[in-house]
């Protein structure tokens, strides 16, 4: 619909943005000048205790700045009150006294018709609220006495009941002189499949209003009273009024309650918004009969920025999570994302309540996982990466998830929070199989061929570190190497750390991030050690070949030690307990296996001491070794 020119300014003429604002905030009477129209409260659009929310009245425009939300007074019902345009400037109009332009005769006519059919379903709720207090519905007062639900609460939701019959609705609004065809339409009735009169969609059901964003009832939701019923909800069918895909149960009360603070929850059905409203939780919604759809998302995301989706922690409560999470990732922007309350398991939110009280569950949602936590459990409960493969097969399909989300920023944290979990997960790992493999006696403890933080291994992180450091185009290539390399060295912890943010954060030049990051200092103090500096790759930056080979050598040998540590100092232990020539064996194998892990390439590995036959060990390690072998044979000659 056009508008004629000066329509809007003439409605903004008439409109006090202070009174159309002031519906739904509380003036800092300390900071606003009302005499000027200069005035201030906490932002209607997001949780705040401070008064950053500003409207000038004399000019029409508000500004919050908490949020940098802005606009004029149709652009806050618009967000308020969740309406289009041409709805707000109607409302506007109405209170302003303004007639709205002539329509064209089809849009007219459209509006004249949803306006008759809500009038129509308006009737049918009083009828079921009238039916609530009949004899025929002692049973449904029974049932909903036993959930809990107090005659305030009945009221505020409007619950009624649907008596059981055929056309007890349909007699009733006949005798109103409401149109058959209307009763059709709204969704309260079906034609009879056998000539007979239509007969009520309705019957023998406690019956919850479904409203629009307005807060005007548009279609129900019914609870079935027989137990041989075959659907224990059933909701109104799809009308001109009514799409259960871009509908939600409660939401209008709750987008008032969130706009005051309260937390956006997401429950499952009726009596689980209804039980939360009832203790206090008033930003509880649920989805109609269906699904979350994208539909649902955007209004949940208008109503508040991570709406808490609380859901039984059952089998088909945790594919409903999974399932929500697939629909929001490619809809996700900075600061509008999804947080997951997980109850136990057999648990909704009005058990839950019911179980444990108001404080448990503020707490429950207090707590609730951000949606990437829950995306980690997905992809990694209950497998198994002991592999190369596995592992790359779980790198790939996280990629496959990040790469759906648009908002470039937001991906990157995305991929940052899965990269520290993944680290976490395989360093956990590695610290339990050390554990359980060998349990080392305080002597194995002290040794250098069984302790985590060795020389040696130290020195070859040092020379992993400051060869990617030199050369970082080769950082892609170890990246989840990097993740997962465990540092003893506080030092070399930081550097690891700021290798990787500065990769993830797509760096044009990495080594000055880092430098910027940990300090130049630290840089020059790894760089200019000797057994570092005489690395090839690292007196010579750039060579990105030499580079990877030197980083992949030193890898596969701390992988191979970490291995052959856990052997010796098992074989130290069972030594301890009882000595004997298997022992000697075992420990001299250990031992072997170590100086093979330890052996250098051809021309560019480095260079520590050789050992017997050019094996690669440090000399502490050989002496060590040595005393460990005397020790053995002194025990055996004993």
């Amino acid at each position: 619909m056009s508008l004629p020119p000066g329509f809007l300014e003439e409605l903004r003429e008439r409109t006090s943005l202070a009174q159309v604002v002031g519906r739904k905030v509380t003036w800092d009477t300390r900071k606003s000048n009302q005499g000027k129209g200069d005035l201030w409260a906490p932002c209607p659009f997001h949780q705040e205790k401070t008064a950053s929310f500003h409207v000038d009245d004399r000019k029409g425009y508000f500004y919050c700045f908490g949020c940098h939300e802005k606009g004029d007074a149709i652009g806050f019902v618009m967000k308020t009150e969740n309406l289009g345009f041409m709805e707000s400037i109607e409302l506007l109009a109405n209170e302003a006294g303004l007639k709205m332009p002539a329509r064209d005769p089809l849009a007219q006519q459209k509006a004249e018709k949803r306006t008759t059919l809500i009038d129509v379903v308006a009737a049918a709720q009083k009828f079921f609220s009238m039916g609530l207090r009949t004899s025929a519905a002692a049973d449904a007062r029974a049932y909903l006495d036993e959930r809990g639900l107090d005659e305030a609460t009945i009221e505020r939701f409007g619950i009624g009941y649907a008596p059981d019959g055929w056309q007890n609705l349909w007699d009733h609004l006949i005798a109103k002189d409401i149109s058959p065809d209307l009763i059709l339409e709204a969704g309260l009735a079906k034609p009879s499949t056998r000539g007979g009169k239509p007969y009520d969609v309705f019957r023998n059901r406690i019956m919850f209003p479904i409203s629009d964003p307005r807060g005007r009832i548009i279609a129900f939701g019914g609870r079935a009273m027989d137990p041989a019923d075959g659907a224990k909800y059933l909701n109104s069918p799809e009308t001109p009024l009514f799409d259960k895909s871009r509908t939600l149960y409660h939401h209008a009360p709750a987008r008032e309650a969130v706009g005051k603070g309260a937390p956006l929850i997401v429950a499952e059905g009726y009596m689980d918004v209804i039980a939360l409203a009832q203790a206090g939780f008033g930003g509880a919604v649920a989805p109609l009969g269906t699904a979350v759809t994208e539909h649902h998302l955007a209004l949940l995301w208008r109503m508040g920025e991570e709406p808490v989706i609380a859901l039984d922690g059952d089998r088909a409560g945790l594919r409903a999570a999974h399932r929500v999470i697939d629909l929001a990732l490619p809809r996700m922007v900075a600061g509008k994302g999804l947080r997951f309350a997980i109850l136990p398991d057999g648990q909704d939110p009005d058990d839950f309540l019911r179980a444990h009280g108001t404080r448990a569950m503020e707490k429950l949602i207090q707590k609730a996982q951000p949606m990437v936590d829950l995306l980690w459990s997905r992809e990694t409960a209950g497998k198994i990466f002991d592999s190369p493969e596995r592992r790359a097969a779980l790198d790939r399909n996280l990629q496959r998830l990040t790469g759906q989300i648009q908002d470039v920023v937001l991906r990157r944290n995305y991929e940052q929070s899965l990269r520290d979990l993944r680290f976490g997960l395989f360093r956990t790992k590695r610290k339990a199989y050390n554990k359980t493999t060998a349990v080392p006696s305080p002597e194995t403890k002290a040794s250098l061929l069984a302790r985590d933080g060795d020389v040696t291994r130290h020195l070859r992180v040092a020379v992993i570190l400051a060869a990617i450091l030199r050369t970082p185009d080769i950082l892609p290539d170890f990246e989840m190497d990097l993740e997962r390399l465990s540092c003893d060295d506080l030092e070399h912890g930081k550097l690891r750390d700021a290798l990787l943010r500065a990769h993830a954060a797509h760096s044009d030049d990495i080594a000055a991030t880092v430098a910027a990051e940990i300090g130049g200092h630290a840089l020059e103090t790894l760089l200019s050690a000797r057994h570092v500096a005489i690395v090839p790759c690292v007196r010579t930056p750039g060579q990105t070949e030499l580079a990877k080979l030197t980083v992949t050598e030193e890898l596969a040998k701390l992988e191979a030690a970490a291995g052959v540590r856990a052997e010796v100092a098992e074989a130290v232990e069972d030594l301890t307990a009882d000595p004997d020539e298997r022992l000697t064996w075992r420990l001299s194998q250990a031992a072997a296996a170590r100086n093979r892990a330890e052996r250098p390439s051809q021309d560019n590995a480095v260079e520590f001491e050789l050992g017997p036959n050019g094996a690669h060990i440090d000399k502490e390690a050989r002496q060590e070794l040595d005393a460990l072998m005397q020790s053995i044979n002194f025990n055996k000659r004993r």
